[in-house]
């Protein structure tokens, strides 16, 4: 692509919280649109949305959507994408699609541009963007893995309803509001309630007992950061959060590193903000992360238990760099 040019972009799922994120992104970044296609299932038909300033028709997502089309940024789900984005691909659109459809496929491009930038040119038409748990977790460990070799890698996520889409947010909401006003409800969107609780289940179970969600960001992990022999250990937990992921991490590197080294590592590296003074109670939160496109890591520390362990605590807004940004700095890349 040229910095010159002008693209032919088209949005499918632009209805959803990924691609409202879309829209608001690439008008900030001033991406070089010459025109928008905005694409939605049957019940978005005709519903209007702004983009720069102008109402944009959604059109029903078919086959032939994509006439014309430069470029696919696609958060519709995996079954949506396996079953359209080969017909884009067929037209002559590069796809970068959000979902898990094809992040494990050998010939699909698995990208985090601040970690493996260099495997966009390896596309046959389609670029995968990670699970956004998998994202900032790659992007906080990748600087101290060039400097010290990480082997082995225990995370626990915390991650926001957003995370499950719009539907989760609005139960949220509705069961906070039930739950202080002392009125009865039935979950319908989680398995259980998620106002006031934490739930030990993101997707379903595997016949090893971990859930699909922790499973992806194993294999992911290795595929972005090829590395084959690394050692991962995922717990993923649904907390009561409107936006941004938390993650506790703790890794073992080959060579041992300080936390100090780490930290200087850390506020070096691309797409991080280091925020960590344990003495004046500094350390990153979800509140403080919505609405920004970087990592934030904190809680720096070494782990005592360990020769060469490092504990950390990493947030980032799951809809932004997580999902929609991620996806876009792909889209520049190209």
């Amino acid at each position: 692509m040229s910095a010159k040019k002008r693209y032919n972009l088209a949005v499918m799922g632009a209805t959803g919280a990924v691609g409202n994120a879309f829209l608001r992104i690439l008008e900030e970044r001033k991406f070089p649109i010459n025109k928008i296609r905005l694409l939605a299932s049957e019940r978005s038909k005709n519903k209007k949305l702004k983009f720069k300033g102008r109402l944009h028709t959604v059109e029903v997502l078919g086959h032939n959507s994509f006439k014309g089309i430069d470029l696919v940024l696609a958060s519709a789900g995996a079954s949506r994408s396996l079953e359209f984005l080969p017909s884009a691909v067929k037209t002559g659109a590069i796809c970068i699609d959000n979902s898990s459809a094809f992040r494990m496929e050998k010939d699909v491009p698995l990208v985090v541009p601040e970690v493996n930038a260099q495997r966009v040119k390896e596309h046959r038409g389609i670029i995968a963007n990670p699970n956004c748990s998998t994202i900032q977790m790659v992007v906080a460990l990748w600087p101290i893995h060039k400097a010290a070799k990480i082997k082995r890698i225990v995370v626990t996520t915390f991650q926001s309803v957003s995370g499950a889409g719009q539907k989760k947010i609005f139960e949220l909401e509705d069961q906070s509001r039930a739950y202080l006003s002392k009125k009865k409800f039935t979950p319908v969107e989680l398995p259980y309630q998620i106002a006031f609780n934490l739930i030990p289940q993101i997707d379903i179970f595997l016949d090893n007992d971990y859930t699909k969600e922790e499973m992806k960001m194993a294999g992911e992990t290795r595929k972005i950061m090829e590395d084959p022999s690394l050692k991962i250990n995922a717990t993923c937990v649904r907390v009561p959060v409107f936006y941004a992921h938390s993650e506790s991490v703790n890794i073992e590197t080959e060579r041992h590193i300080s936390a100090k080294e780490a930290r200087s590592i850390l506020s070096k590296a691309p797409g991080i903000v280091v925020a960590d003074d344990p003495d004046a109670q500094v350390y990153p939160m979800p509140i403080h992360c919505e609405g920004k496109d970087e990592v934030f890591v904190g809680r720096i520390r070494e782990d005592e238990s360990i020769g060469n362990g490092i504990s950390m605590w990493v947030v980032s807004d799951n809809i932004r760099k997580g999902a929609a940004l991620n996806a876009i700095q792909i889209a520049e890349l190209l």
